[in-house]
Formats: structure tokens, sequence, C-alpha cells
């Protein structure tokens, strides 16, 4: 094994360079990944142009998705995990101290004494690879990891943080039931796999938006069990609370998931388009914008707004065992494979600066 690891460091908006780093020395309680994946994601995009985080944030090794082969695990680690080397495993990006209150009753997302972040920690912070853009990463003693089979394909088993949050954003914050009316504005990734999740808890209409740019993405959609494709710009664009309203009869939907990034319009919509006692569920990240809301629509209508925070180790779990599954073609998501020194080219791709507009999923395979 190297001595060095090479990794993709992000220094600015925008701006990416390679660098190397003394490979950690694992002790009893921690461990060493070989990272085969780290998906893209839209927040990818959005901190890439420093759109998200601090602005005066020091260098980070990006890649906040990072799946991969347990090269090295200490003893106690190994009994923890329930890990050994050879295992595969998937990295969540929040890594919980595991002691305070709220990691004791499950809420660890809001851990309040977490120093470090996979993705998101500085490289001023020992060892250094905390992020899944580098050959190896460092899996402290309180890193929270998955198992996920050996046999599924790298750019499938990476799909697990995006098909995490659409478990997470639609079956369990969304409450969906059998039967519900689910509308998904938003048919990047995260947005096909809402509509993989909500179809896997049982919902009977599933309804995704689009612009006129996604209609490979819209059509991969209905191949995931969307029932009706809503192109919402151009010259066929159309009114998707009005779509919604035709389509129920007027009763509307049960469930709305907004995950657009950057738009406030969605917003709007999502609130519109469910019926009263509807449940609305935000996760598309705004960049900090200020979206105005109409209070009294929301009390007078009765809705329930959730924000979506991330990815949880529940929705973790039912993600791996719907990709181990085979139930949906979730290969078919796959469109673009990067090496380590491409970081920005797969960043840009997935948003659609550079490439033809294809990309759907996006994957950086360091050591591919």
């Amino acid at each position: 094994m190297p001595q060095m690891v090479r990794a993709a460091v992000q220094t600015g908006p925008r701006k990416i360079e390679m660098r190397e780093y003394p490979r950690p020395q694992i002790g009893p309680d921690d461990g060493l990944l070989r990272v085969e994946a780290n998906g893209i994601c839209g927040s990818d995009v959005e901190i890439f142009a420093g759109h998200i985080g601090a602005p005066d944030r020091g260098p980070f090794i990006p890649g906040h998705g990072p799946m991969g082969i347990v090269e090295e695990v200490g003893e106690r680690a190994a009994g923890r995990w329930g890990v050994q080397p050879g295992d595969r495993v998937a990295l969540e990006v929040i890594v919980p101290c595991r002691a305070c209150s709220d990691c004791l009753t499950g809420r660890y997302q809001a851990c309040r004494f977490r120093k470090y972040g996979h993705g998101v920690t500085g490289i001023e912070v020992a060892p250094t690879l905390w992020g899944g853009f580098a050959e190896y990463m460092y899996l402290s003693p309180t890193s929270v990891l998955h198992r996920v089979s050996n046999d599924l394909p790298v750019e499938v088993a990476a799909m697990y943080n995006p098909l995490g949050a659409g478990v997470r954003w639609a079956a369990q914050l969304g409450e969906i039931g059998l039967g519900d009316t689910v509308v998904v504005l938003g048919s990047g990734q995260r947005g096909i796999a809402a509509v993989a999740a909500a179809k896997a808890a049982g919902a009977g209409t599933v309804i995704i938006t689009g612009l006129a740019s996604d209609g490979h993405k819209l059509e991969l959609a209905r191949e995931f069990g969307a029932d009706h494709t809503v192109v919402v710009d151009g010259a066929d664009g159309r009114d998707v609370v009005e779509v919604v309203r035709e389509l129920t009869n007027g009763e509307m939907a049960d469930v709305a998931l907004d995950l657009t990034p950057m738009a406030a319009g969605p917003v709007t919509d999502a609130l519109h388009a469910v019926r009263h006692g509807g449940i609305v569920v935000l996760a598309g990240l705004k960049g900090g914008r200020e979206i105005p809301l109409v209070t009294d629509f929301i009390i007078n209508r009765g809705l329930t707004v959730k924000g979506a925070f991330g990815v949880d180790a529940d929705a973790n779990k039912a993600a791996i065992a719907l990709l181990e599954s085979g139930r949906f073609p979730f290969e078919k998501l796959h469109t673009h494979t990067f090496g380590l020194d491409e970081v920005g080219l797969a960043i840009d791709t997935l948003s659609g600066k550079a490439g033809d507009g294809s990309a759907v999923h996006v994957s950086v395979h360091p050591n591919g």
C-alpha cells in the first residue's frame, strides 16, 4: 500500500488542487477505507461554486457520499462496526460523538458535540483524509458505517446516498401510505430516487416535474414508477398545481416534495399542490435565499411542513436493501464516471456546465 495518498482539495470556489498526504496510522479504534466511488449530488455543485458553506472556510477534501472497501480496521473498531478487511461499506456525512443525549436517543444528526464530518472537515484536522475525493479515507472511531454487498456494481453501490435521500424524504418524512398521491418537484437523481422510494412505500400515484431540458430524466422517472411527468417551462410548460388538480379531480396530493436547488417557485407550488392536512417536505437547498411564505395559507390548510436535513441511518439501511433487491433498474441512472483528477469536470457535468446535459448520476472513482 502506498505511504502517500492522493486527494482532490477544494481551496476556494471552483478551485481544486491535487495534493498528497501521509497514509493514516490505524490503531485499535479506527480504520482506513479504500475509496471505490463517491457520487456527486446537487449540494456538491453548490459547495464547489461557493454558494454553500462558510465563505471563509479553509481548504478541505470534498466528497460526502463515499463508499469502498475496508483496507485496515482496528480490533475494537471491527467489533463495534461488524466489519473486516475486504468488506464494502458506505459512510454517512455526520461523525457524531455517540455519547450526548441527542446521540443516545437516536437524534445523532443533531449532535452538538460533533467535530468532524466526511467531506466537510478541513485538511488541518488530523489525519486530513476526511473526504471521499481521495484514494483512501480515514474511518474515525465514531464514524457511521453501513455494510453494502460486494456483489453490487460499483456505480450502483455508490447510489446509496441519493436513494437514502429519496427514502428519508418521501417514505419517512413524507409518511407515504398505501394509495397516496405524491408530487415530486425536481427530476434529478434524488427526484427519481424519491419516485422509487414512494412506489416502494405503496404510493398509488406519483407525479414528477422537470424542465424541458430534463426530458431524458423524466423518461427515466417513468421506468422507476412515475405515473405522470410534467414539464414546467418552455412552450409546453404547464402549471403543476393545475395538473395535480386535474389528475386528482380537485382532491390534490397527499404529499409534495420540493427537491429543486436554488429555485423559489417550487416551494409555493408544493404548498398549493397538497390537500388540506397534507405534508410538504422541503429538501432543495436555496443557498440562503429568503423565500416568502404566506403563513396564513399553511395555517388555514392545516399543512405540515418539514425540513429535510440529510439522510439518517434508517434511511440508508432501507436504501441499501432496496439497491440490493434489484427491484428497480438503478444501473440506468448512472451516466458518467470520472477519475480523481477530474473532480471539477465531474461536478460541472452533473450541473450541466460541461458535457451534453445528459448527466443523471455521476461518480468519481479515485482508484479506477
